[in-house]
C-alpha cells in the first residue's frame, strides 16, 4: 500500500513540474552542454585524423622516396625474372630429370592449372583479389594495428598482388619501409597487368616445401608433379586444397622429408588439416558446394602422395654431374661468344673466366634450359647393371697414400667405358663408376687421366710412320737390343716378356705389342713432332710440350697420361678414315620455349688419310685374330663382326685398357685403381677383355644394327698388295727367293717398294747345329758350303744392325725360324753364335744303325759338331779307312760289305773317338785294330788338322784302291775286279756327292 503510494507521488510531483515548465527548461540546458562537448570531440578528431593522416603520409613519402619509379617494361622482367630449374634429356628426348640446384622449379600458363587450385589459392592467400587494386586497405589496418600491439596472431595483410612484389622485386626484409614500397609497387604494378597474368606468375614463384626426392621446389606445376605425380591442370579438388595450403608454412606443411620419403603419420597431419582450413573457405566463399566439401575432406589424400623418387643425381649420379658440366662448360663459350670475349680478352683479365663460369651456372639453374644429351637411355641403364655387377674385378688392395706416410687405404679395381660413334663423335654410352653417389660422381671414362701403355703404339707410332711412308704394314723392324738415351746415360728398352723376337713385320710387332720395334720406329720421328702433328688433332689434350721427345712415349710414358675418351676418340679417328670428329655429349640446348640456346655442329678433320686409316685397321685386326687380345672372338655373341683394336698396359702394370672399332662404332674398356697401383697384369689384361665383352655383347643385343653392323671396313682405292723380302722390306731379289723369305701385304699404293733386296749375298758358309755360319780357320773344308746364302755386311750397317751386341737377334724367335738359320752372318765386329774352342774332342754320335746299306746315327751331343765322318774295315782287313763324310746323321755306303762306325767332328777340326760299329752284307765279325793314320787322326792328336783338303782325298782314294784290289782276289780274276771297282767308285761318288 505504502509503495503504491508513494509512486503516485511521484508521478504526480512531474506533471506539475512539466505543467510549470520546469522540465523543459532544464532540457534544454543538458542538450546544449552535451552537444557543444560532442561537437568539440568531433572537431578534436578531424584536427587529430588530419594531422595523423598527414604524418603517416609524409612518413609513408619518406620511405618510399628513393624507390625508383618502374615502368611496364622493367616491371615485366623483373615479375618473370624466376628461377625456373633446366631440365636434362637422354637421346630421341627421353627425359633424365633436373639438373642439380638449390630451387626445383618448372614453368606453366594459367590455362594449364586446375580451376579448382586457382579457386583454392585465392580463397586461401586473397578473398578480395578480384576486387582490389593491389592492396587491402582494411587489411593493412589491421596488419598495421597487430605489428604496433605486438599481437600474438598475426592476420596478414599482402594480397597476392603484393607477395609477388616482396618475392620478385623486393627481399624478405621485416621493416615499415619495405612494406611501404611494397604496397607502392603492388598498387603500379595492377596498372600495368591484368589478374591473369598476376595470378599466374605467383602461381610460378610460390614456395611449396619438398617433393618425393627431398628437393627445394617453387611452382605449382612443379609441386603437384612432385607430391601427386601428376600435372597441375590434373589434381583434383582435394589435391588442389592441400597445394593451396602448402605456401603459408612450406616445411612444416610438406609431406615429404628433406633425404625424399614420407614423414611420420603424425607429421604428416599437419598438412591435412590445413588442408581442411583451405576447404572450409572455399565452402564459405562459395567456390564448391557442400556435397564437393564432403567428398573432398572424406578423400584419402595420403594414398596420391607420390613415392620416394630418387632424383637424377641419386638415380644416375655419373651421368647427370657429366652433362651439367658439359653443359655449364658450353654456355660458358656461348656467353663469351655472345659478348665478344676472346682469349686475349680472358689473359689479360683472369677475373673475366670467373665471372663467366658463375654466369653460366646459374643461367643453367635459373633459366629453364631444356639439355638434350647423345647418351642411349636403354645402352645406359644396361651399361650401368653390367659394370657393377661384374665379378672379375679381383680383389681389393691396400696401398699407401699419401705416399711415404705409412698409412694404407683398401680401395677396390675401379673400371669404366665409353662408346663413341666414328662418323660424328657422338658418346652413345658409357660407364664412369663401380660405386657412384651423390657426393662420388667421379667420371673415371671422362675424368681419370691415366697412361694408356701400348695402346699409344697405332695412334703415336704406327699410324704415323705409315702416313709419313716410313713403314708398311710388312716392314721388317728389328726386336733386338736397343738403347736410348737417358739423362746422362742410357736405358734399355724392354719387352714385357724380356726376349727379343727379331726381325718381324710391323703388323706382327703391334699385333704382339712388341716395345722395342715401336721405340724402335718412333726415334726417327721424333723431329717431326708427332703429339703436335698427329695427336692433338686427335683431342689429346694433356701431353705436355716437351714430352715428344721422350723415347718411351710410344709405351705409354706419359708424365700425367690421357682420359680414356681422349683415346678412345683417337681411335675412332681411324676407324672414320683418318677423321677426327671430336666427341660430345650434348646435342643441342633450347629453351622452353623450342629457342635454340646452342647445337651440336659435327666438324671433322683429316688426321690420317684412307689409305693410312684402312691399313691401320687391318693391322689391328690381327691382335684380335693372333695378337694380345686372340681370345677375344671366342667371347663375342657376334663373333663376324669386322673388329680392329689394341690392347694397352701401362708401367707397373697401373693401368689396363682394350679399345676396338668396328665400321660404326668405338668402344674402349679400362681397369685400374683410384690411387694407380699395379694390377695383376696377366689376369687383369684378360679380365679386361671379358669386361669388354660384356658391355659388346649387351649392346649388340641391344643395338645389333649399331654395335654388331654386317658390313665390314670398306678398302679405299689406292691400297694394293704386293711381294717384299722379309728382311729388308723391299722388292725379292733371287736371293732372297732362294731363302724362302718372300711375302706378301698390303701397301698403300705412293709407297710400294721400288728397290731391290739388298740384304743377301753369297759365300762360304758352315751349319753348326743347323745354323749358318761363317767357317773358322781351322773348320774341315769338306764341311764348308760355298754359295751359301748370307747376310750382307754393307746391309746390316746401313740398318745399324751390325752394331747389335748379338746380331743372331735379328732371326725371328718363331717365324720361320729354320729359313733364317741357313743363313750365315758375315765376319763382322759383332758376335755370331757363341763358339768357343775348349779343346776337347767332341762327343761321338750315338745309337749307330744298319739297313741295307743306309747308316744312321744320332747326333753328337757337342753343340759346335760341323758333320760326321765315316770310316770302314773290310774283312781280313785290321784297319779303318775313311770312306766318306757328310752333315747330316745318315750315310749310304756304295763301299760294299764292311764294319763301319762314325766320327764327329767340331769347328774347330776336332774328330770324337768312334760311335759304335755296325757290319753291313757278310763281313766277318771280328775285333779290328785300328791302324794308326797320322793323316786323317793328326788333329785328334794334336788338336790341330794339318792335312789339307787335297791330300785328305788322295789318302781317299788310295785306300779305295787298296780295297778294291783286296776284294777282286777274293771273287774274280784282276781285269774284272778292275771293272767292278769302278763300277762301284761311280756309284759310290754320286751316292756321296748326293750327301
Amino acid at each position: 500500500m505504502d509503495f503504491k503510494k508513494s509512486i503516485q507521488q511521484f508521478f504526480n510531483k512531474i506533471q506539475e513540474s512539466w505543467k510549470a515548465g520546469k522540465i523543459q527548461k532544464t532540457s534544454r540546458i543538458t542538450y546544449g552542454v552535451m552537444w557543444n562537448v560532442i561537437l568539440f570531440f568531433l572537431i578534436i578528431s578531424f584536427i587529430g585524423m588530419f594531422f595523423i593522416g598527414g604524418i603517416g603520409a609524409g612518413y609513408f613519402a619518406s620511405l618510399v622516396k628513393d624507390e625508383k619509379i618502374l615502368d611496364y617494361e622493367t616491371m615485366a622482367q623483373e615479375i618473370y625474372d624466376y628461377a625456373e630449374t633446366s631440365s636434362m634429356y637422354f637421346a630421341n628426348n627421353v627425359y633424365l630429370g633436373d639438373i642439380n640446384a638449390d630451387l626445383y622449379r618448372d614453368e606453366t600458363t594459367l590455362d594449364n592449372i586446375a580451376p579448382e587450385l586457382i579457386s583454392a589459392v585465392i580463397a586461401t592467400e586473397d578473398e578480395y583479389f578480384n576486387e582490389h587494386q593491389g592492396v587491402v586497405p582494411k587489411a593493412i589496418v589491421r596488419a598495421v594495428l597487430q605489428e604496433l600491439t605486438n599481437a600474438s596472431t598475426q592476420t596478414g595483410g599482402s594480397t597476392l598482388t603484393q607477395q609477388l612484389i616482396k618475392n620478385q622485386i623486393l627481399t624478405n626484409e621485416v621493416s615499415f619501409e619495405r612494406k611501404a614500397k611494397e604496397i607502392l609497387l603492388a598498387l603500379r604494378l595492377e596498372r600495368f597487368f591484368e589478374k591473369d597474368e598476376i595470378l599466374e606468375a605467383y602461381l610460378n614463384i610460390v614456395p611449396y616445401g619438398r617433393d618425393s626426392s627431398g628437393r627445394n621446389i617453387a611452382g605449382v606445376q612443379t609441386a603437384a608433379q612432385g607430391i601427386f605425380g601428376l600435372d597441375a591442370k590434373d589434381v583434383n579438388l582435394a589435391q588442389a586444397a592441400y597445394l593451396a595450403g602448402l605456401p603459408q608454412s612450406p616445411s612444416a606443411y610438406t609431406p615429404f622429408v628433406s633425404g625424399g620419403g614420407l614423414k611420420d603419420e603424425e607429421d604428416i597431419q599437419y598438412g591435412l588439416n590445413r588442408m581442411k582450413t583451405v576447404l572450409n573457405r572455399m565452402l564459405d566463399m562459395e567456390y564448391i558446394t557442400q556435397e564437393e566439401y564432403d567428398e573432398a575432406i572424406n578423400y584419402d589424400l595420403v594414398a596420391d602422395f607420390k613415392e620416394d623418387q630418387k632424383s637424377p643425381f641419386e638415380e644416375y649420379p655419373v651421368l647427370a654431374a657429366q652433362i651439367q658440366t658439359d653443359a655449364k662448360d658450353i654456355l660458358y663459350n656461348v656467353f663469351l661468344e655472345e659478348d665478344g670475349i676472346t682469349k686475349e680478352d680472358l689473359q689479360e683479365n683472369p677475373k673475366l673466366k670467373d665471372e663467366y663460369k658463375s654466369r653460366a651456372a646459374r643461367a643453367l639453374q635459373t633459366n629453364g634450359y631444356e639439355i638434350h644429351s647423345t647418351i642411349d637411355k636403354e645402352l645406359y641403364d644396361v651399361f650401368q647393371e653390367i659394370g657393377k655387377n661384374f665379378d672379375q674385378y679381383g680383389n681389393n688392395k691396400f696401398t699407401e697414400y699419401p705416399k711415404g706416410s705409412g698409412e694404407m687405404i683398401e680401395q677396390a679395381v675401379q673400371g669404366a667405358a665409353i662408346m663413341i660413334e666414328n662418323s660424328t663423335g657422338r658418346i652413345i654410352s658409357l660407364f664412369g663408376n663401380r660405386n657412384p653417389s651423390i657426393e662420388n660422381h667421379y667420371n673415371y671414362a671422362t675424368q681419370a687421366v691415366r697412361s694408356n701403355g701400348s695402346a699409344m703404339k697405332p695412334i703415336l707410332v704406327y699410324g704415323p710412320a705409315m702416313e709419313e711412308g716410313l713403314i708398311q704394314p710388312g716392314t721388317p723392324i728389328a726386336d733386338a737390343y736397343l738403347a736410348v738415351p737417358d739423362g746422362g746415360g742410357t736405358k734399355e728398352i724392354k719387352n714385357i716378356d724380356l726376349r727379343h723376337h727379331g726381325l718381324l713385320p710391323a703388323r706382327t710387332n703391334l699385333a704382339k705389342s712388341y716395345n722395342i720395334p715401336a721405340v724402335r720406329t718412333y726415334l726417327p720421328m721424333i723431329d717431326i713432332n708427332p703429339v703436335d702433328k698427329y695427336l692433338r688433332p686427335m683431342g689429346i689434350s694433356t701431353i705436355e710440350d716437351e714430352e715428344y721427345a721422350n723415347a718411351s712415349l710410344p709405351l705409354g710414358g706419359l708424365e700425367h697420361g690421357i682420359t680414356i675418351e681422349e683415346n678412345t676418340n683417337a681411335f675412332s679417328t681411324i676407324a672414320n678414315g683418318g677423321q677426327f670428329a671430336d666427341a660430345y655429349m650434348i646435342e643441342k640446348i633450347t629453351t622452353k620455349d623450342g629457342d635454340t640456346v646452342y647445337e651440336h655442329e659435327v666438324k671433322t678433320k683429316e688426321v690420317f688419310s684412307p689409305q693410312t686409316s684402312y691399313l691401320l685397321i687391318d693391322m689391328m685386326r690381327d691382335v684380335i685374330s693372333d695378337g694380345t687380345a686372340a681370345g677375344l672372338r671366342s667371347m663375342l655373341k657376334y663373333s663376324n663382326v669386322d673388329w680392329a683394336g689394341k690392347t694397352g698396359t701401362s708401367q707397373n702394370t697401373e693401368n689396363v685398357h682394350f679399345v676396338a672399332s668396328n665400321p660404326n662404332i668405338t668402344f674402349a674398356t679400362w681397369m685400374g685403381y683410384k690411387i694407380p697401383d699395379g694390377l695383376e697384369h696377366l689376369n687383369h689384361s684378360k679380365r679386361n677383355l671379358a669386361f669388354w665383352t660384356k658391355f659388346i655383347n649387351a649392346a649388340s643385343d641391344i643395338n645389333p644394327e649399331l654395335v654388331a653392323p654386317d658390313r665390314a671396313f670398306q678398302q679405299p682405292d689406292g691400297i694394293v698388295q704386293r711381294s717384299y723380302c722379309a728382311i729388308s722390306g723391299k722388292l725379292p731379289s733371287e736371293l732372297c727367293e732362294k731363302a724362302g723369305l718372300v711375302k706378301t701385304d698390303l701397301f698403300n699404293a705412293k709407297f710400294v717398294p721400288t728397290e731391290v733386296d739388298n740384304s743377301l749375298i753369297t759365300g762360304d758358309q758352315i751349319i753348326v747345329n743347323g745354323k749358318a755360319v761363317s767357317p773358322g780357320p781351322d773348320t774341315p773344308g769338306e764341311f764348308t758350303k760355298g754359295g751359301g746364302l748370307m747376310f750382307n755386311p754393307e746391309f746390316l750397317k746401313e740398318k745399324g744392325y751390325d752394331k747389335l751386341p748379338d746380331i743372331t737377334q735379328l732371326i725371328p724367335l718363331n717365324e720361320d725360324r729354320s729359313k733364317w738359320e741357313k743363313i750365315g752372318f758375315p765376319n763382322t765386329n759383332t758376335t755370331t753364335y757363341s763358339i768357343s774352342d775348349d779343346g776337347k774332342a767332341p762327343e761321338p754320335p750315338t745309337s749307330v744303325n744298319a739297313s741295307g746299306n743306309q747308316i744312321t746315327w744320332n747326333a753328337s751331343s757337342s753343340n759346335d759338331i760341323v758333320g760326321y765322318r765315316i770310316y770302314r774295315a773290310t774283312k781280313g782287313s785290321d784297319s779303318f779307312s775313311r770312306v766318306g763324310s757328310t752333315t747330316s746323321t745318315s750315310f749310304k755306303s756304295g763301299s760294299g760289305d764292311g764294319i763301319y762306325h762314325i766320327r764327329a767332328v767340331d769347328y774347330f777340326g776336332l774328330e770324337s773317338k768312334p760311335s759304335t760299329a755296325v757290319t753291313i752284307g757278310k763281313a766277318e765279325k771280328k775285333k779290328v785294330k785300328e791302324k794308326d793314320q797320322d793323316k786323317d787322326n793328326k788333329k785328334e792328336d794334336k788338336g790341330k788338322e794339318e792335312t789339307s783338303e787335297k791330300e785328305s782325298k788322295e789318302a781317299d782314294e788310295k785306300d779305295d784302291k787298296k780295297k778294291d784290289i783286296d776284294e777282286d782276289n777274293e771273287d774274280k780274276q784282276q781285269d774284272d775286279k778292275e771293272k767292278e771297282k769302278e763300277k762301284e767308285k761311280k756309284k759310290d761318288d754320286k751316292e756321296n756327292k748326293d750327301e
